[in-house]
């Protein structure tokens, strides 16, 4: 199968899920144990899934940013939720907005691209209903860009 970067943000969101659930006190450590994880997984054509090089690099991009300024982050998403506390959302819909937060701040990839593969990872992983959450959230974001 090939690999994607939509496979490399679900990479992203499965390990900052992880570390929201129990912060990594070893950064480095915690993405080595998480890829050597997956290398044991069978993809759909019976092959390992492998993460190498861009696609591994565009995955760990994402987990080290979001979680360096995870309290910058998390400060832009209270603000936008208005008057809802971080710990009200579901794990995945928190780690999404955060995730669509740094890239649409920190990279040059279209923000109404940064949005769609928010909302497509959202419904994956959590429910449909999600949807019009991460829409909201990140859109008025965009447009306070």
């Amino acid at each position: 199968m090939m690999e994607t970067r939509r496979n490399a943000r679900e990479w992203a969101i499965q390990m900052l899920t992880a570390a929201d659930l129990n912060p990594p006190d070893d950064m480095r450590a915690f993405m080595d144990a998480y890829w050597s994880q997956i290398a044991d997984l069978d993809d759909e054509d019976g092959g390992a899934v492998a993460a190498k090089g861009k696609l591994k690099a565009f995955a760990e991009e994402r987990v080290a940013g979001v979680l360096g300024s995870l309290a910058e982050i998390d400060a832009t998403i209270v603000h936008l939720l208005d008057h809802w506390d971080l710990y009200r959302l579901g794990t995945v819909e928190r780690v999404v907005l955060r995730m669509g937060i740094w890239e649409m701040k920190n990279t040059d990839i279209p923000k109404a691209v940064v949005i769609n593969e928010a909302i497509d990872l959202a419904n994956w992983f959590s429910t449909p209903r999600s949807r019009k959450l991460i829409n909201g959230v990140l859109d008025k974001y965009a447009r306070s860009l």
